[in-house]
């Protein structure tokens, strides 16, 4: 069983992307983070369509 949302660094981990080019896709609006107090989190379906999308291509 997956993770509902990871945190950046987890999605980074879990994606093989980098911190640095998850901050990009969010600025780029490729992806959305949800912001729960000071926490920025990445929903896993969001990072699973993400990657979808990019092998599709």
């Amino acid at each position: 069983m997956h993770k509902l949302s990871y945190s950046i660094r987890e999605a980074a981990e879990v994606s093989g992307i980098g911190r640095t080019t998850i901050y990009d896709l969010i600025k780029a609006e490729q992806l959305r983070p949800v912001k729960i107090g000071t926490r920025t989190l990445i929903r896993h379906s969001d990072l699973e369509a993400l990657l979808e999308r990019n092998l599709a291509t």
